[in-house]
């Protein structure tokens, strides 16, 4: 199988004022993640918002209130199997660690958006 045939993405309105919290709880997401397996690990902010020729923009689609900026973010791996292995072990990483804890989030839950792809064209 090839280097990073399937991809986790996430596109995720975060409130600007939250910034540092996210980073800070990316740059954990990394770390832990890429120590149990994930090939690549990226969190991007959005810079271009209005780019020409685009109907539908990021956050339109993830439907951005005053104040947010939007965040997509990809976790690369070997296979859809190899990701299921990966998250089953950062899964119970962050169960033992916050156990009998809410984990709370630096952005609404309810407006983050998730799907695993399989790649079908790519290096």
């Amino acid at each position: 199988m090839k280097k990073g045939s399937y991809v986790d993405g996430f596109v995720i309105p975060i409130p600007k004022k939250n910034t540092a919290q996210y980073k800070k709880m990316a740059q954990e997401g990394l770390k832990i993640w890429k120590k149990f397996g994930a090939l690549d690990y990226k969190e991007c902010i959005i810079d271009d918002v209005k780019p020409p020729f685009v109907a539908l923009t990021f956050p339109k689609l993830a439907k951005a209130k005053a104040g947010e900026a939007i965040w997509f973010s990809f976790i690369v791996y070997k296979s859809r199997a190899h990701r299921d292995q990966v998250n089953k072990k950062v899964m119970a990483y962050f169960n033992k660690k916050f156990a009998g804890q809410e984990m709370k989030m630096p952005f609404d839950m309810k407006r983050f958006s998730t799907g695993g792809f399989k790649v079908e064209v790519g290096m």
